[in-house]
């Protein structure tokens, strides 16, 4: 017998907000594209780079606060939004 996935309240905003935001991007870089530009990182990057740049950064950077401390979930929560901002911004 199949077993379906059980879909929480948290994991549908955690994707709802993802497909939102690649949307917003989408939508973003139609009406304006961007232009490559140098950061803190070493490589140019568009808006659409360092979204995924910072996604993957703060999908780590939560796994190891997580998995190395004792801190709070919401600690490594703040600590993710806090790089992915960062990367969009200065990155």
């Amino acid at each position: 017998m199949m077993e379906w996935m059980s879909w929480t309240g948290p994991t549908a905003a955690f994707f709802s907000v993802i497909a939102l935001t690649l949307a917003g991007m989408t939508t973003w870089e139609m009406r304006s594209p961007s232009i490559p530009r140098r950061g803190f990182l070493p490589i140019a990057t568009t808006r659409g780079d360092r979204l995924f740049i910072g996604l993957l950064g703060s999908a780590y950077l939560h796994l190891l606060v997580i998995g190395v401390t004792d801190w709070s979930i919401w600690v490594a929560f703040a600590l993710s939004l806090v790089w992915l901002l960062a990367v969009m911004r200065w990155g």
